[in-house]
């Protein structure tokens, strides 16, 4: 039986794990922390009986992912349960007005006014094709595509920068909503390539929602293991790997590393341009996590808010602009992009009675040594005026903290990967196989390969598939 092993226990390294354990493969996976999961932990960080996610909470991207759903794998079926709230995204403006996306398109496009028939010509095909679509913007740049004309279709918006998107849409109500969701890639908008990540994660809601996992994002990497332990293979946690010389002969290693972390464990094993690449390769801004115990929820001005999973707190077009360009630039915005999570909306089961779970952070320069609670507090009161009187309690998680408990999260960058033009479509380096790293049986599946972050595990998928080829 061929063997291989995992350093990294988030998503992408139990996606990889599980994958391989699916497909015949003796799998241990390794992680420095004491808990799996990386990015889909899930915690009581504020109040007893009070369950936040420690980092990715919504997850429009994950419901549809060939390392969710594939044959073998099949998560739902090792607990995994998906909820959706009412309304999936909101951004409020001032003077409690605003802009909703919900899973239906047409229902999206009749709420935006004059910009929805705009809405609807430039998400409406991508959206209702968009499981076809994946099987293109999943893989990495450099393949054979397999449905040439949607992809066109969906790639020539995504090039565009995220103000001239947003621009086309005609309203300041629609361009403030797409922008607040391109603006989830930590990049200047103003940057070509920089309407991408907004482009799939639109897509992706209309076609499957913006869901959450049922008690808590750490489901997910439960599930995974599950699947893992299912199959006979092994997790060893607590456990931080220095040195490719630490570990036992395998048939191949996988690093779910961002490439720094390559670097540090695998330096010497690597060939030169892949080395000279993992060094040049870039990380973005940070972000600054502040978690609420509220009673009785936010009172939004913007009533569909009060139903919204996720909501962007930023204010227009420009607001979104500016913050962004502030934080690339390293200085620390007065009116911070913030992004808040009503998890508890759709999955009540992490709330205590009336005492609801908030989770929240703003986008900050990389390694912001500052304190950015009152900044999100500030925005959140702008929209929601009375939210200060609800705070029971709070607990701040720092991008020195968010480091320290995730080794791929550089400077607080939860991406692990700035969004530039080149890293956006080339990461980490111009191969055609990314997640080899050159050297014979070393691989890397973190969100640092194709087609970069989230919680939906298919950087790992894929470089399961690329070690799969070569056992």
């Amino acid at each position: 039986m061929p063997s291989a092993i995992i350093v990294g226990s988030g998503p992408n390294g139990l996606a990889c794990a599980a994958t391989l354990a699916s497909r015949g493969v003796e799998v241990t996976v390794i992680e420095a922390e004491e808990r799996i999961g990386g990015g889909t932990r899930s915690a009581e960080l504020t109040e007893p009986g009070l369950l936040h996610d420690e980092c990715s909470a919504a997850h429009p991207m994950v419901v549809s992912s060939p390392a969710v759903v594939s044959t073998g794998l099949e998560l739902e079926r090792h607990g995994l349960e998906w909820c959706w709230p009412e309304v999936d995204l909101a951004h409020p403006l001032d003077g409690g007005e605003g802009a909703t996306m919900l899973r239906s398109l047409e229902a999206t496009a009749a709420g935006l006014g004059d910009a929805g028939r705009r809405w609807e010509r430039i998400f409406g095909p991508p959206s209702r094709g968009y499981d076809e679509l994946t099987e293109d913007v999943y893989h990495p740049l450099i393949h054979l595509p397999r449905h040439p004309l949607r992809l066109a279709r969906f790639g020539l918006p995504a090039a565009l920068p995220a103000t001239t998107l947003a621009g086309r849409l005609g309203t300041p109500q629609a361009a403030a909503l797409f922008a607040g969701i391109a603006a989830h890639a930590y990049a200047p908008l103003n940057r070509p390539f920089s309407s991408a990540i907004g482009m799939a994660l639109t897509c992706a809601g209309h076609a499957y929602g913006w869901p959450v996992a049922k008690g808590g994002s750490i489901a997910i990497a439960e599930a995974w293991a599950s699947v893992i332990r299912a199959n006979g293979g092994t997790i060893e946690t607590g456990r931080r790997v220095a040195s490719l010389a630490e570990l036992p002969a395998a048939d191949a290693v996988v690093l779910d590393l961002a490439p720094r972390g390559v670097l540090e464990v695998a330096g010497d094993r690597l060939p030169r341009r892949a080395a000279r690449a993992y060094r040049r390769y870039k990380h973005g801004p940070g972000a600054f996590k502040l978690d609420f115990a509220i009673e009785g929820g936010v009172p939004w001005s913007y009533e569909p808010a009060r139903r919204a999973g996720s909501v962007h707190v930023v204010g227009s077009l420009a607001e979104i602009v500016s913050a962004e360009a502030e934080v690339n630039r390293g200085r620390m915005p007065e009116r911070p992009y913030v992004l808040v999570g009503q998890q508890y909306l759709a999955d009540p089961g992490r709330s205590r009675g009336n005492l609801h779970p908030l989770w929240a952070y703003a986008h900050v320069p990389s390694g912001f040594s500052g304190d950015a609670s009152a900044a999100i507090v500030e925005q959140i009161e702008r929209f929601a005026p009375g939210f200060r009187e609800r705070i029971v309690a709070t607990a701040v998680t720092s991008t020195a903290e968010l480091e320290a408990r995730n080794a791929n999260f550089v400077g607080g960058d939860i991406l692990t990967g700035a969004n530039t033009p080149w890293q956006t479509t080339i990461r980490p380096r111009l191969v055609p196989v990314p997640y080899w790293t050159g050297a014979p049986g070393l691989f890397i599946c973190s969100a640092a390969t194709p087609p970069g972050p989230g919680a939906h595990g298919i950087c790992g998928y894929n470089a399961a598939e690329a070690v799969l080829r070569t056992l």
